[in-house]
C-alpha cells in the first residue's frame, strides 16, 4: 500500500493493526501524529464509517491537525473527492463531553441551554457561595476561593474522597474538611441554579452518565472505533469514561507516552497508561514506537539515561540516525544573574550563526525561575515571548468582554453578571447583588433587566439593556465589543494594547456559527496569551520563546536552553515528599531535554539570591545539580564551568571622588 511506504516497520504494525485494544507507546519525537493519522486513514481506507469514529486529544488545534493530516492521506488513495468533515467526532475529551451533554440533557435532568464557566469564574461562584456561608468571617482563615476550587477539582477528577485528598494534597486544609463538603454541595447547587456547568462538570456528568447500562450501551454503540491521544494526560475519571465506552477494548486505540506523564497537579495518572494493557482480557497489544526524528543521538542519549532510572516504566531507548559530535552541554555558573547573561550570549551567537530566535527557547520549571533572564533580555534589546504566564481568557479585559456575551446567553449567570453590572459607573457590588437577585426570580430576566428602576447615579444602564437583547451572530459579538470600547478607556490606562486582544477575541467569534459554539470552545481551548501580557513583540518578527515545560510539550526548537537545573528546582521542593512526584519531576527533566533538535544546554547556578528571608535576611543559598543527573551519567555531557569576563574597566581602580549628591542638589539651584 503506498500510502505507508514512508512509515517505519513500528509505525507500521501500529497501523494496521486490527480491532483487538492497541496501546502505542510513542516516544518523544517519533511521529506520533504521523502514526495516528495514518492508523484512521487506514481505517477509512478499508471501509469503517468516519462519523462513527470517535477521536479524542487534549486541545482543539491537535485534534484540526489529526483531521487535516487524516484528509490528506484519504484523499491522496480515494481520491480529491473524499470529504475533509467526514470526521464528525473529532476534538478534546470536554468538548467531546459537552456536546453529548448537550444532546443528552432532557434525558439527563440538564437544561441544553447551559454555559460553560472557565476557571476563573467557577473560582468567583466559589467564592460567593463561601461568602454566603459566612465562612470568610471564620476567625482562622478559611482556605482562599483558588484553593477551594483546586481541592473540588482535585476530589472530582481524581475520584477519590475529600477525606484522603486533604491530607495527601492540601494538608493545610484538613481542619476544614466538614465546612469543605458543606461549601462544595453548596457550590454545586448554586451551579445548578443559575444553569451552569464548571469545566470539571463536562466529565464528571458524563462520567455519572456511563454508570447507567442503558446510557453507556447507548454511546458506546455509536462508535466503532474510539482513539485517544496523549493518554499518559488522562485523569481517573476519564479512564472511566473511556472503559464504560468500551468495556471489552473492540476498537480502542489509545496512545502515549509514559515517560511525558508530567501534568498530576491536574490529577492527571500515570497508572492509567502504566495499567492499561491488563485491563482487557487478553491484554492489549503494544507496539512501542522508539525511533526520533527530531533529535540528534547523543541528545537522546543523554536523555536515555536521565529516565531509565525510573521505578516504573514501559521499557525504550530512543534512538535517531541523526549523528552530531555535539554532547548536550552541562554547564557550572556563579549565579542566576551570571546564568542570564550567558544564555543570553548564546543565544545572540546562535543568531549571529544563522539561527533565528524562534529557532530557541529557554525552558524552566516555574515561571518565576525566568525573571533574572526576562531582565537580562529586556537590557540588551533582545525580544521575547513568554508561555506558561498568563493566558489569554485570564486578562481582565478579555473576561470582560465574554462576560457580557455569557451574560446574553444565560442572563441567570451570577458570575458573569456581577462582573458586567460593575462595569457601569455607579454600580457597586451592594447594587450588582440586588439585581441579580430580582432577575434571578424572573420569568424573563432580560425583560425584567430591562424595565427594573434604576439609582439616577448609574449611567449606561440602557445601553447594556440593548446589547445583551438577541441579535445574529457574529454581529453580536461586535456590538459587545464597541458597546465595551469606552469602559476599556475609562478602565486602563493601556487601553490601545488590550484593544488588540479585543479585536483578536472578535475575530476568533467571526469564525463560529454561534455564540453558543463560540463561548464553549473559547472557554475549554483558549488562545495562549495576551499580546499585552505576554511579551509579544508588536513590531519584531522575530522573537526567542520562553516557556515553562510544561507548555512546552508537543513543541521542539532547535537549540533550547533549561534554567536551573538544581535540587529544589528541577526536582523543586515541593515535588520531593513523595516517591510519584518525584519520578514526576524527573519526567519533567526528560521533557525538556527532548525538546531539542540540534543544540541542548543546561545550566546550573550554584548560587541563588534570596529575599525577604524574615529572620535572616536577605542572603545568598548554595544549590547543587539535579540529583537526575548522576556523576556515572556525566559521560554524556560537555561539562564546563562559565564566570563573567573581567572587563578593563571593571579591573581598573576608581579614578577620584565626586560628590553626586551635591550635584544633584545643584540642578535644582
Amino acid at each position: 500500500m503506498g500510502y505507508l511506504q514512508n512509515l517505519n516497520a513500528a509505525q507500521r504494525a501500529a497501523v494496521e493493526h486490527g480491532t483487538d485494544p492497541l496501546l502505542i507507546i510513542a516516544g518523544a519525537g517519533s511521529g506520533k501524529t504521523n502514526t495516528l493519522a495514518h492508523r484512521v486513514a487506514h481505517l477509512l481506507k478499508n471501509g469503517a464509517d468516519p462519523r462513527r469514529i470517535l477521536l479524542m486529544t487534549f486541545s482543539r488545534r491537535a485534534a484540526s491537525e489529526l483531521t487535516r493530516r487524516v484528509s490528506r492521506i484519504t484523499e491522496s488513495v480515494m481520491g480529491t473527492g473524499y470529504a475533509a468533515e467526514a470526521l464528525t467526532w473529532a476534538g478534546t475529551f470536554h468538548g467531546i463531553g459537552a456536546r453529548i451533554l448537550r444532546d443528552l440533557a432532557p434525558q439527563i435532568g440538564l437544561n441544553p441551554e447551559f454555559t460553560i464557566h472557565d476557571r476563573e469564574d467557577s473560582a468567583d461562584l466559589m467564592n460567593l457561595c463561601r461568602h454566603e456561608l459566612g465562612f470568610s468571617k471564620a476567625q482562622s482563615r478559611f482556605p482562599a476561593k483558588g484553593t477551594c476550587l483546586a481541592i473540588y477539582s482535585r476530589v472530582v477528577n481524581s475520584g477519590a474522597p475529600l477525606g484522603e485528598v486533604l491530607p495527601d494534597h492540601f494538608p493545610w486544609c484538613a481542619m476544614w474538611e466538614a465546612e469543605l463538603k458543606r461549601l462544595f454541595g453548596a457550590y454545586v447547587t448554586a451551579k445548578q441554579a443559575q444553569n451552569v456547568l464548571d469545566y470539571d462538570d463536562l466529565l464528571l456528568a458524563w462520567a455519572q452518565v456511563m454508570q447507567d447500562p442503558g446510557f453507556a450501551a447507548h454511546l458506546g454503540a455509536l462508535w466503532d472505533h474510539v482513539l485517544i491521544d496523549e493518554y499518559q494526560d488522562t485523569n481517573r475519571l476519564q479512564a472511566r469514561i473511556l472503559l464504560a465506552l468500551k468495556p471489552e477494548g473492540r476498537g480502542l486505540t489509545v496512545v502515549g507516552d509514559d515517560a511525558q506523564s508530567i501534568y498530576a497537579f491536574r490529577a492527571a495518572t500515570v497508572r492509567n497508561i502504566l495499567d492499561f494493557p491488563t485491563a482487557f482480557a487478553p491484554p492489549a497489544r503494544v507496539v512501542t514506537l522508539a525511533r526520533n526524528y527530531r533529535s540528534t543521538q547523543s541528545i537522546l542519549a543523554a536523555a536515555n539515561v536521565v529516565i531509565a532510572r525510573a521505578s516504573e516504566r514501559f521499557t525504550k531507548d530512543l534512538w535517531s540516525d541523526r549523528t552530531s559530535a555535539e554532547k548536550p552541554r552541562l554547564v557550572n555558573l556563579p549565579s542566576e544573574a551570571d546564568q542570564a547573561r550567558f544564555f543570553a550570549d548564546q543565544v545572540l551567537a546562535n543568531r549571529e550563526s544563522g539561527m533565528t530566535l524562534k529557532q530557541q527557547a529557554v525552558l524552566f520549571r516555574t515561571s518565576s525561575h525566568a525573571g533574572p533572564l526576562e531582565i537580562e533580555l529586556t537590557r540588551r534589546n533582545i525580544p521575547f515571548v513568554k508561555f506558561g504566564g498568563l493566558k489569554f481568557l485570564e486578562a481582565a479585559h478579555v473576561k470582560d468582554l465574554l462576560a457580557v456575551l455569557r451574560l446574553a446567553q444565560n442572563p441567570r449567570d451570577r458570575v458573569a453578571g456581577f462582573r458586567v453590572l460593575q462595569l457601569l459607573p455607579g454600580v457597586g457590588p451592594g447594587t450588582a447583588a440586588k439585581v441579580l437577585e430580582r432577575i434571578a426570580a424572573a420569568v424573563d430576566p432580560l425583560a425584567e433587566l430591562a424595565h427594573m428602576p434604576v439609582p439616577s447615579k448609574v449611567t449606561g444602564w440602557e445601553e447594556l439593556v440593548a446589547v445583551l437583547q438577541p441579535g445574529p451572530w457574529p454581529e453580536a459579538m461586535g456590538r459587545a465589543r464597541l458597546w465595551y470600547d469606552p469602559h476599556l478607556e475609562r478602565i486602563h490606562e493601556d487601553a490601545e494594547f488590550r484593544r488588540a486582544d479585543l479585536l483578536q477575541l472578535e475575530q476568533i467569534g467571526a469564525g463560529y456559527p454561534t455564540r453558543e459554539k463560540f463561548l464553549t470552545d473559547v472557554t475549554l481551548d483558549p488562545p495562549e496569551a495576551t499580546s499585552a501580557e505576554a511579551g509579544v513583540p508588536l513590531k519584531d518578527e522575530d522573537y526567542l520563546i520562553l516557556s515553562t515545560i510544561h507548555s512546552a510539550k508537543g513543541q521542539e526548537w532547535k537549540a533550547v536552553f533549561v534554567l536551573n537545573v538544581v535540587d529544589g528546582c528541577i526536582p523543586s521542593d515541593l515535588g520531593t515528599g513523595q516517591t510519584a512526584d518525584l519520578e514526576e519531576e524527573r519526567r519533567l527533566l526528560y521533557v525538556a531535554m527532548t525538546r531539542a533538535r540540534d543544540q541542548l544546554t543546561l545550566g546550573v547556578p550554584l548560587r541563588f539570591y534570596v529575599t525577604q528571608q524574615t529572620k535572616r535576611g536577605d542572603r545568598h543559598l548554595f544549590a547543587a545539580r539535579t540529583r537526575f543527573i548522576t556523576s556515572d551519567m556525566l559521560g554524556h555531557f560537555d561539562v564546563t564551568r562559565w564566570s563573567p569576563p573581567m572587563t578593563t574597566e571593571a579591573a581598573a581602580p576608581a579614578p577620584g571622588r565626586i560628590d553626586v549628591a551635591a550635584r544633584m542638589r545643584d540642578m535644582w539651584g
